[in-house]
């Protein structure tokens, strides 16, 4: 039988708190240049709704704004974060490595995320990845935006037949849900408990994660 795990990126494998602030806020810097902001920047907004698609955020905190001015919006913040990554500001959380080199043993690891494919690549080719990650999603591939769906395609492209979600937001233990896989919660950064508490289990470190995963696999 094809075990899999499925990992989120943001907030579950890559620290994206040390890179969202000045990314973002490089791009409502602009914005005000523009005159098409005033105020601060809605930096805690973002934290709350983190894990939704990028369509979703861009109408989440600037619900004034056209659909032009969000799209480039979300350019130049694609633009920062990459550039941030490739630079050494982000970082994965702690026993990242350790704990994929040690499931890639056992199991087949994915990635799907809400992300972008460009800075889901740059994060998988500056951490190289690609070492313990068969294959990384991005949600851009999908129609629907739906996480759901998303984690299907992988199961579907890959015949997987049992396997876990790992996530920190309610969007992924609900695709696992969805798609009749095991969910563990990662109560880290963007984390909310009362997300969490439907996950099967939830973890405050990654390297957990072979433990719990002797108990529901």
């Amino acid at each position: 039988m094809k075990k899999a795990i499925i990992f989120d990126m943001d907030g579950t494998l890559f620290q994206t708190n040390l890179i969202l602030e000045p990314a973002l806020s490089a791009t409502f810097d602009v914005l005000r240049t523009k005159g098409l902001w005033q105020g601060e920047t809605p930096i805690a907004q973002y934290r709350e709704i983190m894990g939704v698609t990028l369509p979703v955020v861009w109408e989440t905190l600037c619900p004034m704004h056209t659909l032009e001015v969000r799209e480039a919006s979300n350019v130049l913040f694609h633009e920062k974060l990459i550039e941030l990554i490739r630079n050494g500001k982000g970082a994965l959380y702690p026993n990242a490595e350790q704990t994929l080199a040690t499931l890639a043993n056992d199991y087949h690891l994915y990635i799907a995320s809400n992300g972008q494919k460009e800075y889901l690549q740059a994060i998988v080719e500056t951490y190289k990845l690609n070492r313990f990650i068969e294959g990384t999603y991005s949600i851009q591939s999908i129609p629907s935006g739906h996480k759901s769906d998303l984690v299907r395609s992988v199961i579907e492209a890959n015949a997987i037949q049992a396997g876990t979600v790992v996530g920190d937001r309610s969007s992924d233990i609900q695709a696992a849900r969805d798609n009749q896989l095991f969910s563990i919660g990662v109560r880290f950064d963007f984390a909310q408990e009362s997300e969490l508490q439907k996950a099967h289990i939830v973890i405050n470190n990654l390297q957990e994660i072979p433990s719990a995963l002797a108990t529901i696999l």
